[in-house]
């Protein structure tokens, strides 16, 4: 059988736990937090985290992909307007 002291030691640890886990969950969903994060994600994926060089293969891909959506909006906005 365990003693009081023994419970109440172990309370004040898993209180501990769920405190440690609360702040890390707030830091966690903090919108400058978040943002952050994915700033982060955006910069490595158009620099090379090592070398600090622009990734130009993910660059011209971006810049490819925005082209071909601005041709595709010129040419159906140019085929509705002249019905």
């Amino acid at each position: 059988m365990t003693n009081p002291s023994e419970i109440e030691r172990e309370i004040e640890e898993a209180r501990e736990r769920l405190a440690g886990t609360i702040d890390q969950l707030l830091y966690r969903s903090h919108p400058k937090t978040i943002v952050g994060r994915e700033v982060a994600q955006v910069k490595a994926y158009y620099v090379d985290e090592k070398t600090g060089e622009p990734r130009t293969d993910n660059i011209l891909k971006t810049v490819g992909i925005v082209a071909g959506v601005v041709v595709t909006l010129v040419v159906i906005r140019k085929i509705t307007s002249t019905d």
